[in-house]
């Protein structure tokens, strides 16, 4: 059963890819996922595909990682026989909870983002997702890869997630998907189905652009890198079109372009996203 099971959730990764494209990107390489998606689906036993659509209706998600006995959708402990079973794949397995289908994952990165305190002010708009010590207005990086392991380690240093490495493989992971370039010279990488913690974003700039989708002309100079626990994956999608609405528009991105160290670019970036990211 394993293999279905990992067709599920490249399956899945499909969907929600096309779904940030479109978010992010209206029109945006949709054709090239509506092929594979189509193309995946007829691998996958009717029945099985029908109770997985039927979930997907219901939500963002249909199939979630079972990760320290948790269901990492609903949150719920489950019985330690029923993570032996989903562990197993001998069948797919329903939490008894949220009914979404549960596979196993043996460890990634970690979420360690701590909940604010009763007595901390209360957080609007961009700073409910980030801070100034996650702004990086120069990053050394010449290629996608040595970009993202930056910004993954500023987030591991900062004490946002407890390993870089993982968070990094997971990222490339992703964006040999599809690329999360889009015009403008922006990106929007992310690793989505993090346990713990809440939805983490971290702004980097570079200064001469990087080529961030292999298979593009475009540079990239503004890198919005996001952690998304799985309870999040909806609201992802929301934070994402807030921000390639506010940075289609170039006064937006040369406010971000302009600013030379942390604080100037965390206040660009609070000062352009405060009337559409509440």
């Amino acid at each position: 059963m394993q293999p279905i099971i990992n067709l599920l959730v490249q399956l899945q990764e499909l969907i929600i890819a096309r779904a940030q494209q479109e978010a992010g990107m209206p029109g945006s390489q949709l054709d090239q996922l509506d092929a594979s998606i189509s193309s995946l689906t007829k691998e996958i036993p009717a029945d099985l595909g029908l109770q997985f659509s039927r979930l997907l209706q219901k939500g963002p998600l249909a199939i979630v990682p079972v990760v320290n006995g948790v269901c990492t959708a609903c949150g719920m402990a489950l019985p330690v026989s029923l993570v032996h079973k989903v562990h197993a794949a001998e069948q797919i397995y329903q939490c008894p909870s949220c009914a979404r289908l549960l596979f196993y994952r043996a460890s990634s990165a970690r979420n360690t983002r701590k909940a604010p305190r009763r007595s901390d002010p209360p957080k609007v708009g961009i700073e409910r997702f980030s801070a100034e010590t996650l702004m990086l207005p120069a990053l050394k990086g010449a290629d996608r890869e040595t970009v993202l392991a930056e910004m993954c380690q500023k987030l591991k240093d900062e004490g946002f997630v407890d390993d870089a490495g993982q968070l990094l493989e997971s990222a490339l992971k992703r964006e040999a998907i599809i690329s999360t370039a889009v015009e403008s010279g922006l990106a929007f990488p992310h690793v989505r189905s993090i346990e713990g913690g809440a939805l983490t974003l971290a702004l980097g700039i570079t200064s001469k652009g990087i080529k961030f989708d292999p298979a593009g002309k475009a540079q990239t100079r503004i890198v919005f890198f996001m952690v998304i626990p799985t309870a999040a994956s909806a609201f992802y999608l929301k934070l994402l079109s807030g921000l390639a609405q506010v940075f289609q528009k170039p006064e937006n991105r040369d406010k971000l372009l302009e600013a030379d160290t942390p604080e100037k670019l965390w206040k660009a970036l609070m000062k352009t996203t405060r009337l559409v990211i509440q």
